[in-house]
């Protein structure tokens, strides 16, 4: 998670997801799908279809 979060911090779309995946399942840090939804974006935004993809289902789900 220490990775992924300084990566993200550094705008990096992959680490923005992936720690984004870690707070929606509370992997190495308390569950929060805020959080998550939030690195989703920033990572959509940036064109991560994945991202795009989870984000949507956030939306769809009511999630975070």
């Amino acid at each position: 998670v220490r990775w992924y979060r300084l990566a993200a911090n550094q705008g990096h779309a992959d680490a923005q997801f992936n720690l984004g995946v870690c707070y929606i399942n509370g992997t190495g840090v308390h569950q929060d799908h805020a959080e998550a939804v939030r690195l989703y974006r920033l990572a959509a935004t940036q064109g991560f279809a994945i991202a795009q993809n989870c984000l949507g289902m956030c939306y769809a789900n009511g999630t975070g």
